[in-house]
């Protein structure tokens, strides 16, 4: 895995850096700012907050780094999981990353498909943002996101991270 997402990492990285400086590098390739987290260590710190649920300050403790750090580790490797999909144990090589994709596996293989959905405390949108009230849950009265994930009869997870906000509807994924 960390050879496949390292190459992706640094690629998204140089982009966004290109694009912030609004051109090529002005100093030399390792000048500047140092990374607190190497990349193994932030994919490891996403692994552990999205299989653990861990939260940013707890993980930031055991780094010895600040919660925007480990927040902004997560929000970069996170989307490179995502698009990576979930690898399915019985068949090697299939990956499903869509509601489409799990849907046809389930379809095809006879799959029994069991779902479950759990709202997860988030911080709140900053002011004048488009859909700050969608974050806010009827239930729980609190900013949250509902987030839906999908098993087969085993109980292996199939596909996570549908995520609902109360303005979007259904089938939005993050």
């Amino acid at each position: 895995m960390l050879e496949e997402l390292a190459p992706k990492w640094q690629a998204a990285r140089e982009s966004v850096l290109r694009e912030r400086r609004g051109g090529e590098r002005r100093r030399a390739a390792g000048a500047g700012r140092k990374q607190r987290l190497v990349f193994v260590d932030r994919l490891l710190v996403t692994l552990v907050h999205l299989r653990l649920g861990l939260p940013h300050a707890a993980l930031a403790e055991l780094y010895r780094v600040d919660r925007s750090t480990v927040s902004g580790a997560v929000r970069e490797v996170r989307p490179l999981l995502a698009a990576r999909g979930f690898a399915i144990p019985d068949r090697p090589g299939l990956r499903i990353r869509s509601l489409e994709d799990l849907f046809a596996y389930a379809d095809a293989g006879g799959v029994e498909l069991r779902i479950d959905g759990t709202e997860v405390q988030v911080r709140r949108p900053r002011a004048g943002r488009p859909g700050r009230k969608a974050f806010v849950s009827g239930k729980k009265k609190q900013n949250t996101i509902k987030t839906t994930t999908f098993s087969d009869g085993q109980g292996r997870t199939l596909l996570s991270g549908v995520v609902r906000l109360r303005s979007l509807g259904f089938g939005t994924v993050v």
